[in-house]
């Protein structure tokens, strides 16, 4: 695990988007696995300038997005398809046949699950994941718990989760859904690649346990020690409770 700290949150953006670009670069046709929330706006904001600039192209580049939630219609403004639109794929070349999401409208939510994990496994699975972290210690969908799943599936979100996404419905954490479809732990630990991005005084205790705490489920990202290839950039103030 390779751990690099930055001076402030917008460096931490920079930096994970120079691994995106060199990524890229040396890989054009790269499957990348991407996140939702406040973390990766930063991230986002730097790499539709980079492509603007012509310092990436991600015209054979495949995104899978690392979760989605259950039980809203297509196009609502709180479904992550929506954020990952309006913060990154409208601004670049990325072909819409290769941006792929879970449907928050699926009529069975489980079989959805069960054809996205195949739709990753039939693309090489993931060469490239960037992740945030919960401040409970959370992946994705994938909350504490006394047990993980390892592929893609649905999951009952946390009250912690909810009440962090509830800005997209209007504050109101009632109108937040109960469920997300996620790739499981499984799933993300098979990327080849990993890069775990986190800011601010508020991570710094679940960043310290998740690197250098016991591995458990239930902290979920200490799974994250057992990958051969992990890279975490942080900044000063997510950092400030590591040891080393």
């Amino acid at each position: 695990m390779h751990v690099v700290v930055q001076k402030s949150a917008e460096a931490v953006a920079r930096a994970v988007a120079d691994i995106l670009v060199e990524a890229v670069a040396r890989q054009p046709a790269l499957v990348l696995g991407l996140p939702t929330g406040r973390t990766p706006i930063g991230l986002y904001r730097e790499l539709v300038a980079r492509h603007r600039d012509r310092r990436i192209d991600f015209g054979q580049v495949t995104a899978f997005n690392i979760d989605e939630f259950v039980g809203l219609p297509s196009g609502h403004p709180g479904t992550y398809a929506v954020y990952m639109a309006h913060h990154l794929y409208r601004h670049v070349n990325l072909s819409p046949k290769r941006i792929h999401l879970p449907a928050s409208d699926a009529r069975d939510p489980r079989k959805e699950a069960q054809r996205y994990e195949g739709a990753i496994r039939a693309a090489g699975g993931i060469d490239l994941l960037v992740l945030g972290i919960g401040s409970n210690g959370h992946i994705g969908f994938n909350e504490p718990g006394a047990s993980l799943v390892a592929d893609t599936h649905v999951a009952r979100l946390a009250p912690a989760t909810r009440r962090s996404n509830a800005d997209a419905f209007g504050g109101d954490v009632r109108r937040v859904p109960g469920q997300g479809i996620t790739m499981g732990t499984g799933t993300l630990l098979r990327a080849r690649h990993v890069v775990l991005m986190a800011m601010g005084n508020q991570k710094a205790n679940v960043v310290a346990r998740a690197l250098e705490g016991p591995i458990t489920t239930k902290v979920p990202a200490s799974l994250l020690q057992a990958h051969p290839n992990v890279t975490v950039v942080l900044d000063r103030a997510a950092a400030a409770k590591l040891s080393t």
